[in-house]
Order: C-alpha cells, then structure tokens, then sequence
C-alpha cells in the first residue's frame, strides 16, 4: 500500500471521489499543510492555520496508479483558482499534492508539466506541491460524509454531479 495527500477543494467532496476508485482502500479527510499542531475544523476554516482540506488516500500501486490518481484530482477540480473551489473561498480550500516520497514529487511534477503543455486549463495551474510534514484526521463527523448525507442538499448540488462526472470520464477507473 502507498500513501498520497490530496486537497482539491472541501474534502467532503474529494473523500467522495477517491472513495469510488478501485484501488483504494482507504480514504481520510483531514488537515496538512499548514503549522498549527492538531487543528480543529474551525481554526483552519478561520484562516490561520495554514492547514488546507485534504484527504490521505490509502492506495494499492498495483491497481491504481499514483498518475491515475493525480488524473482523476485535476479533472475534478479547479486548479487555476488559488485558494478557491466553486463558492468555497480561503485558503483551506487550495489546490494541493502533499508528496510522500520523491517519486511522487517527480511524478506530480511531470504530470503537471504534461497537461501545462497540453493547454489542459486556460488559465495557470497553481497546485502547489510540497512534501507531508504531518496530517491530522479531521473530526468524525466529516469521515464518510458524503455516504452519510447524501440526502443533504450540499450533497446532491455539489457532491453528486462530481460523482456522475467521475463515472462518466473514469469508468475504467471506478469501483
């Protein structure tokens, strides 16, 4: 099993996502990337954390690839947009790949360079890409969030429609 960090938005909506991917075997929202110790959801909502919205993608390389997953990342979300995905706004909602090894670092490198150079988005990507320090869990009430709520109207207006957009362009892909 490897390990990749992701944040692409509110990790409600990226948990939900690599959940459905074959290959995955576990997926947990939390917080990285910033210098608060343990920070709770409303100090890195407030700002000053430093910590985004991520998810720790627990992965088989043998039947998912690092590279399908980073795939999969920037198609469904924004990363042009710094520190914004759709209405949700600050810095806990930026663009992010936090590498667990330098083979990571190399492949998310190359691929952004590849869909750069293909002119994938119209605008710059601003992903940042740094090395995992540390992740801590999110609290239990966003774990499975969407699986929980999928009722709730964020759910359905958000969430959903990403969901069907990742059937439709990945369903090699999905579980």
């Amino acid at each position: 099993m490897e390990t990749a960090v992701f944040g692409g938005g509110c990790f409600w909506c990226t948990e939900a996502i690599f959940q459905s991917l074959k290959g995955v075997d576990k997926v947990t929202p939390g917080y990285a990337g910033g210098e608060k110790t343990n920070p709770s959801y409303e100090e890195v909502c407030s700002g000053t954390t430093g910590h985004a919205e991520v998810v720790k993608v627990e992965f088989n390389p043998r039947e998912i690839t690092f590279e399908d997953l980073l795939e999969v990342f920037f198609n469904l979300h924004n990363p042009t947009t710094k520190d914004q995905q759709g209405a949700d706004m600050g810095t806990q909602y930026r663009s992010i790949i936090l590498y667990t090894s330098s083979q990571q670092k190399e492949v998310a490198e190359n691929y952004i360079q590849k869909i750069t150079k293909e002119n994938k988005f119209s605008n710059p990507i601003v992903t940042e890409l740094k090395p995992i320090t540390e992740f801590y869990p999110a609290e239990s009430y966003h774990q499975d969030y969407f699986t929980v709520h999928q009722g709730a109207p964020y759910c359905e207006v958000v969430i959903s429609p990403k969901l069907e957009k990742l059937k439709e362009k990945f369903s090699k892909l999905v579980k």
